[in-house]
This record gives C-alpha cells, sequence and structure tokens, in this order.
C-alpha cells in the first residue's frame, strides 16, 4: 500500500486492529448469548434478545454517548476501571468497544441461525449417552455451527471496520490514536485537497467490504451443505 500516505495507513492499520480486537474480544460472548436465545428458555428472554439487537435500531452517536457516560473518567465504570490501568474513553480501546457493541447484534444474529438449524435431536442422542452439556456443546453443537461462528465473526469484523458513529462520540477523532479508517474519510472531506486521500481510503474500505461479504457468503453456502448432508 505504497499509494497510501503516513496518516492514511495510520488509520487503515488502526482500523484492522481495533476491528480484530473487537471480534476476538465479542465472540466468546456472543457464542453464549446467540446459544442461549437458540435453545434456552428463561425469563427474560425478549428483553436479552432486545438488547442485544438495540445498538442496531439506536442512533450510533447514542450509542457512542450512553458509552461515555458510562466508561468516561467520570462515569460508574470508567471512575472503577481508571485506576486498575484500563482506559477507554479517547484511546484505541475505547473505539474497539464501541465497534465490538455496534458488530455484536450481526454476530449472535448469524451464529444463533446457524444453532437453530441444528437438530435437537442430535443433541439429544449425544446426552442420552451420558455426555455432559458442555460435552455436547463442545463434541455435537460446535462443529456443526463452527461455519456460522466464521461468518458471525467476519459480519462482526466488517461492521466493526465501517463503525463511524458511536466511534467518534466515545473516543473522538485524534489522528494516530482513535482515527480509524471511517473517521479519516470524514476528517479528509473537512479539508480542501483531502478528496483524493478521502478517495483513496473509500477504495480501500470497498475493497476490504467486498472481501468479507464474500468470505461470509463461502461459509453460509457451508452452512447450507452441512444442513442438508
Amino acid at each position: 500500500m505504497d499509494w497510501l500516505g503516513p496518516q492514511e495507513w495510520q488509520a487503515v492499520a488502526l482500523s484492522l486492529k481495533v476491528a480484530i480486537w473487537a471480534t476476538l474480544a465479542s465472540l466468546p460472548l456472543g457464542i453464549f448469548v446467540a446459544y442461549a436465545l437458540a435453545r434456552w428458555r428463561f425469563p427474560g428472554r425478549q428483553i436479552l434478545n432486545g438488547l442485544v439487537h438495540l445498538p442496531l435500531i439506536l442512533p450510533p452517536v447514542v450509542t457512542g454517548y450512553l458509552l461515555l457516560l458510562t466508561f468516561g473518567r467520570q462515569g460508574p465504570l470508567g471512575a472503577v476501571l481508571e485506576p486498575l490501568g484500563i482506559v477507554f474513553a479517547f484511546r484505541w480501546t475505547g473505539a474497539a468497544l464501541a465497534a465490538a457493541i455496534m458488530a455484536f447484534p450481526l454476530l449472535v444474529r448469524a451464529i444463533r441461525l446457524s444453532i437453530e438449524a441444528v437438530d435437537p435431536k442430535l443433541e439429544q442422542a449425544a446426552a442420552t449417552l451420558g455426555a455432559s452439556r458442555i460435552r455436547v456443546f463442545l463434541t455435537v453443537t460446535l462443529p456443526l455451527v463452527l461455519p456460522g461462528i466464521l461468518a458471525g465473526a467476519i459480519l462482526a469484523f466488517a461492521k466493526a471496520m465501517g463503525e463511524f458513529g458511536a466511534t467518534i462520540t466515545f473516543v473522538s477523532n485524534i489522528p494516530g490514536q482513535t482515527q480509524t479508517l471511517p473517521s479519516a474519510i470524514y476528517a479528509f472531506l473537512q479539508v480542501p485537497g483531502g478528496e483524493s486521500s478521502a478517495l483513496r481510503l473509500v477504495a480501500v474500505s470497498i475493497a476490504i467490504a467486498m472481501l468479507a461479504l464474500i468470505l461470509s457468503e463461502v461459509a453460509a453456502q457451508r452452512i447450507a451443505r452441512r444442513v442438508r448432508g
């Protein structure tokens, strides 16, 4: 990517860093929540489902502002975490947190649909042979839903790469520190002569998004073949 300038490359590298961490950090919780929504029946299930999908409905700026109120240095969680050396507001870690929250609904939905496609009788058969719930999940459910997990992770990664509203509200737009790819595009469009830099970053965004969509489609086809089999 020699055709990218230093600031442009910093934005792309930071976006990749944020998206990777956001996806990896949210994946275990996403699998657990997806399994709970797909297999368990418990009081408050619909409330949990609504909370999971809330970031898709709320304006991203609202989500970012709520994160700032919660994890800011004067916020209830931010004030507790800062003495421990954990700071999210106006740091790249905050960008990863915001991106993870915005991408979480897509991650959970993809995994949940994959789990619901697994025949419960297969899990019941393993349970009747004496396998514990954890062992049934690890040896039966997880291998069958692995393509769905992959598809959800790819969608979450792509969403995290493109997150703008919540990120810029929570961590601002500091070059080299919190300026992700979408924030850099916005910044370049605000200054005279920045259109060429913005256009290059748009091309990078499109390339990454298309690659993610193609990989997600391939994973979805694998799910369909496995279910039919």
